[in-house]
């Protein structure tokens, strides 16, 4: 992990809010495991699913979810989890720069807020994620047009993004080997 990400997660679990939104909910074993099993170059295909499946039930958590929105609204926190994301990405500098101006931003972090708190806007945000995990670029298109035609949160979250420059970011082809 990313020095910035252990400092984010380390000011995460110094507010109060965030561990107790996971003290009870979490089986921190089971995190560790699969965060072991993801290290490994050549990790099992049924890794990811788990790793999507503990996602899913976590962000469908009240507590979980806000505790992990906590993250973003922290200026330590989030400013900590932009610099692990631009090291991330240091390949990709507008797109790094992009994402740290929208989490900068109080409008995103309020649209991103009542996106996640929309169940049914967070069922399709799951289905376009399984649609991307297993390759299914046709399904994954129609799920997101209709994610953005049927959810006010969701088109006002990706508003919200493209003004920050992270829609036209994401549209630039990713340097190739050696570039």
């Amino acid at each position: 992990m990313d020095r910035h990400f252990v400092k984010a997660l380390l000011f995460a679990w110094d507010r109060a809010e965030f561990r107790a939104g996971l003290q009870h909910l979490i089986d921190l074993d089971e995190v560790t495991s699969l965060l072991a099993a993801l290290s490994v170059e050549d990790h099992d295909h049924d890794v990811e699913r788990r790793v999507m499946d503990l996602l899913r039930s976590g962000l469908d958590t009240a507590e979980i979810r806000h505790a992990t929105l906590l993250l973003v609204e922290d200026d330590d926190v989030r400013h900590n989890l932009a610099a692990g994301i631009a090291a991330s990405l240091a390949d990709r500098p507008e797109l790094a720069g992009a994402i740290r101006s929208a989490l900068d931003d109080p409008q995103v972090r309020a649209e991103l807020r009542e996106a996640l708190e929309s169940a049914p806007l967070r069922a399709v945000i799951w289905q376009v994620a399984e649609h991307q995990f297993e390759g299914r670029r046709w399904a994954l298109i129609r799920s997101a047009v209709l994610l953005l035609v049927r959810h006010r949160h969701a088109r006002r979250l990706a508003l919200a993004l493209r003004r920050h420059g992270v829609v036209r970011a994401l549209r630039r082809p990713e340097p190739g080997p050696g570039a």
